[in-house]
């Protein structure tokens, strides 16, 4: 699915038309990047949780060079669903 196919959805179901369906989508978003740039996590009641990991820095190998770099610690988003996500993916 796609984010056209999720507005399309969205203003079948509710009858609002398309364009105001993308913009609050598109907010929506962008709300959630910035919240996470600023370093905070994203609670959604019923449906997860957008994270912010930190991976520690470490020793890689290029293989075609066969030398070692060093990857810096970095953040990653990441993503928890909530029990009640799990289930309906699930079947149960």
């Amino acid at each position: 699915m796609t984010k056209a196919d999720i507005i399309s959805e969205i203003a079948k179901s509710t009858g609002v038309d398309k364009t105001t369906v993308a913009s609050v989508i598109e907010g929506f978003m962008e709300s959630v990047k910035g919240s996470m740039a600023s370093g905070e996590n994203v609670y959604l009641r019923g449906f997860g949780t957008f994270l912010i990991k930190r991976r520690a820095e470490k020793v890689a190998r290029n293989i075609s060079k066969n030398t070692t770099i060093t990857i810096p610690a970095h953040n990653i988003p990441a993503f928890k669903p909530a029990k009640e996500f799990q289930k309906a993916v699930k079947g149960e």
